[in-house]
């Protein structure tokens, strides 16, 4: 009997490839057979590289024998892959009956992002309170981010903010909210002012879990004849409790800002009963939740009123650190890392 050829090798591969290919029974099998036959270390890759070996005369006889085995078993397994396919398609209808009756599936909503959410919120305390939201600008002069705010250039209370610089001289990104006291003034004209402006702030500050390099604050002002010290802790205590809870209790502490005097930060008493207050509070029971103060006479000058005649309150919070507190978020990164864990939360 005569040495079989390298032709007869190859329909005898063609042979054993369909073989096996009609006996596999599921899309795993099938996909399984096609790496054996077709992946990079597969049977019809080592079949081509006998081509190297056969005489020079027998080459294109081998190639072209290569190239239909090659067409008629991919053509094979593309019709078993969808056959198969289709058949477990039956098999889950089959199975699995649709009821075209059932409404359809709604599609999933977007929701607020919870910044959005807490500066909401704050919004609806104080326009009960009677305050109106002002917007103004995140980018501002140096005059009116520090100078119109009793800090004058090398004041050292500059150094409280990391501040961005722009290319252009004496244009900065905001550090705080509170270059828009004196727009709101100037835009009042000597008129009673009672405003909130909410809006994004920008320092060079290392990220970490507690700082960020743009955050929201909230920043509000009233200015008028007649206003105390008295009116401003009013409001603070209605704001917490409106915020926290009505059964809030509110601490003042002495501090320093250098467009209020007296300045003051405001403390609130934290639950007991809740089981992160330890750790909120470090032990002490109290939280921080805001700074304020009496406008400074050189502020309300600055925004256009006589301080022998009006006096005004002040006070700036974070609501970021705000919605942190509350729901014992300890990572203010978490606000912008559009993780949908976290977001879904709220």
């Amino acid at each position: 009997m005569a040495d079989a050829t390298p032709l007869d090798d190859l329909k005898q591969l063609e042979g054993q490839a369909l073989t096996q290919l009609q006996q596999c029974a599921d899309e795993t099998a099938l996909r399984a057979w096609n790496t054996q036959y077709f992946g990079d270390k597969g049977v019809m890759k080592a079949a081509m590289s006998k081509l190297s070996g056969i005489p020079k005369e027998q080459k294109p006889a081998f190639g072209a024998e290569m190239n239909r085995i090659k067409a008629a078993i991919t053509t094979a397994y593309e019709a078993a892959l969808a056959d198969t396919k289709e058949k477990a398609l039956q098999v889950s209808l089959t199975t699995n009956p649709l009821d075209v009756t059932l409404p359809g599936r709604a599609p999933a909503r977007g929701r607020l992002h919870p910044a959005t959410q807490i500066l909401r919120q704050i919004y609806s305390i104080f326009a009960d309170l009677g305050f109106q939201v002002y917007r103004t600008r995140e980018v501002e002069t140096d005059e009116l981010n520090f100078e119109f705010l009793n800090m004058p250039a090398h004041h050292p209370a500059r150094d409280m903010w990391d501040t961005f610089f722009t290319t252009t001289p004496g244009v900065v990104l905001r550090t705080h909210t509170s270059p828009g006291q004196i727009h709101v003034m100037r835009e009042a004209a000597g008129k009673p002012v009672r405003v909130i402006l909410p809006g994004m702030c920008y320092r060079n500050e290392a990220i970490s879990t507690r700082s960020e390099i743009q955050f929201y604050q909230v920043e509000g002002l009233v200015v008028g004849e007649g206003v105390t010290m008295a009116d401003l802790k009013g409001t603070i205590t209605a704001f917490a409790r409106r915020m926290f809870g009505p059964e809030r209790q509110v601490r003042i502490r002495s501090s320093y800002f250098p467009f209020t005097e007296p300045s003051i930060e405001v403390d609130i008493d934290w639950p007991k009963d809740d089981p992160n207050r330890d750790r909120l509070t470090k032990g002490t029971g109290w939280l921080e939740i805001l700074g304020a103060g009496m406008v400074h006479p050189n502020v309300l000058r600055a925004g256009g009123y006589d301080p022998e005649k009006v006096t005004g309150f002040a006070f700036g919070m974070g609501p970021q650190r705000m919605l942190m507190l509350k729901h014992a978020i300890d990572d203010i990164r978490l606000f912008w890392q559009n993780d949908l864990r976290f977001l879904k939360q709220f």
